[in-house]
């Protein structure tokens, strides 16, 4: 029998699973395939855009986090996040403090983006040794506005904004502090690292919205599990094409560069949610720049959409090579060497 990792699931796996739907019905715009971040569904003169996300570590910040990463992917399609349904399972022993802090982290964040809690459920579940907290997000769209991954064109510039592993940064401080200490990381540094969730943050709905607002994007992803290179080859296998990464241009915020040298992590395959990856005409990418410049957002331009046939590479002062690729999320390595419960899956 062929057990699966923690993680993701293989995306041949996935593309063999998904090529058993036959969708028929004609208000179905966007179905499930690689690469794109939520469904689409035409009612009446808008558009439904919808996406359900897990996230299964123990955290604190559980019910904050959901909303967040759900809302990430409906900001990445163009439309705007409006309502929310959680599903909340608790472990036995589970108090009412702990599911009120959950419920109350849940509206907090609605609130925060403009966004309705429309209904979800809530458990005590037998055999669970953290919460589960699964999200389904709602947005809406005007007809002729949706974004997909699919839509990178030959040429366009690859745009950054923020840096990468902030997500995956943020867990390993607050989840592995002891660890990150016996190593000789000092304090500071890891309370810097777990406010990553913070400043940067791991939002990137203003960036999204704020992109689409003023220039002419062709896609928009943002990398969550398996870093960097997994969402840079979602949009190359949506899109059938090839991507030229420029290494020396992607930004490493230092405490993610001190946590990764110290522990031989790549930071291309660390958990990634809070940079958000935009494709567009080079026309427009100085306005772009500009425009996110203004809003507190930096942004740098990272590479190029380059014809299938020249596949995924990174160029460095070393040479080109291809992009590495993860078939599991450094995070999860890291939990499994150093003896520690890895935190699960993230969110797919």
């Amino acid at each position: 029998m062929d057990y699966l990792n923690v993680g993701k699931l293989p995306s041949d796996l996935l593309r063999n699973f998904l090529g058993k739907i036959k969708i028929e019905d004609e208000q179905v715009i966007l179905g499930p395939r690689i690469g794109e971040d939520a469904a689409v569904i035409k009612c009446g003169h808008k558009l439904l855009v919808a996406k359900t996300d897990p996230v299964t570590f123990a955290t604190d910040l559980i019910g904050w986090y959901v909303v967040h990463v759900n809302a990430n992917d409906i900001a990445t399609m163009g439309a705007q996040p409006r309502w929310f349904l959680a599903t909340i399972l608790l472990p036995e022993q589970s108090t009412n403090r702990k599911a009120e802090k959950i419920f109350d982290q849940i509206l907090s964040a609605c609130n925060s983006l403009g966004v309705t809690l429309v209904g979800g459920h809530t458990e005590i579940t037998y055999d669970f040794n953290r919460p589960v907290v699964v999200g389904c997000m709602l947005g809406e769209a005007a007809e002729g506005s949706i974004i997909t991954a699919s839509g990178a064109m030959l040429g366009d510039d690859v745009v950054l904004t923020k840096g990468i592993a902030i997500e995956g940064t943020a867990v390993l401080a607050q989840e592995a502090e002891k660890t990150l200490l016996s190593a000789g990381l000092n304090r500071s540094l890891i309370q810097r690292a777990a406010n990553y969730l913070f400043s940067p943050g791991i939002s990137v709905v203003k960036e999204a919205l704020t992109a689409c607002s003023m220039v002419t994007v062709h896609s928009m992803h943002d990398p969550t599990e398996g870093g960097l290179a997994t969402g840079l080859l979602e949009i190359a296998t949506a899109a059938q094409a090839g991507i030229l990464v420029e290494g020396e241009n992607i930004p490493v915020l230092p405490e993610c560069k001190a946590i990764c040298t110290k522990f031989g992590i790549e930071p291309l395959g660390l958990l990634a949610s809070g940079a958000l990856v935009i494709t567009l005409p080079c026309s427009d990418t100085s306005r772009l720049l500009e425009g996110l410049h203004e809003i507190g957002i930096i942004a740098n331009v990272i590479g190029k959409i380059v014809e299938a046939k020249e596949g995924l590479k990174i160029r460095t002062i070393a040479g080109t090579r291809d992009l590495p690729q993860f078939k599991r999320d450094e995070l999860a390595g890291f939990f499994d060497h150093h003896g520690s419960s890895a935190p699960g899956s993230v969110h797919l």
